[in-house]
């Protein structure tokens, strides 16, 4: 969901996602791409340039997803208290 976004927001190279998710290293975002244009979510273009340019964007069919990604994220925002309060409860070495 978090590459979708990005991608709908502008990020469209690898590095430039890899900079907004550091947390995940660049064979598993490269993994993910992968997924998703293997889904029809993301459409791949590579510019013939040197040394070659890759870009993502989102289909039309991957378009459709952001309304439910933004649904889900604002769910989050609103109940972030309560999540955060039911997942420490699970994991109390984590408070």
């Amino acid at each position: 969901m978090r590459l979708m976004w990005f991608i709908n927001e502008g990020y469209l190279r690898p590095s430039e996602l890899q900079r907004k998710i550091p947390d995940a290293s660049r064979r598993v975002i490269n993994i993910q791409l992968k997924e998703l244009e293997e889904h029809e979510l993301v459409i791949r273009t590579i510019y013939p340039v040197m040394p070659p340019k890759v870009e993502y964007s989102l289909t039309e069919f991957g378009k459709t997803l952001i309304p439910v990604i933004a649904a889900i994220g604002n769910w989050g925002d609103e109940y972030q208290d309560s999540l955060k309060r039911v997942i420490l409860k699970g994991y109390p070495h984590l408070a």
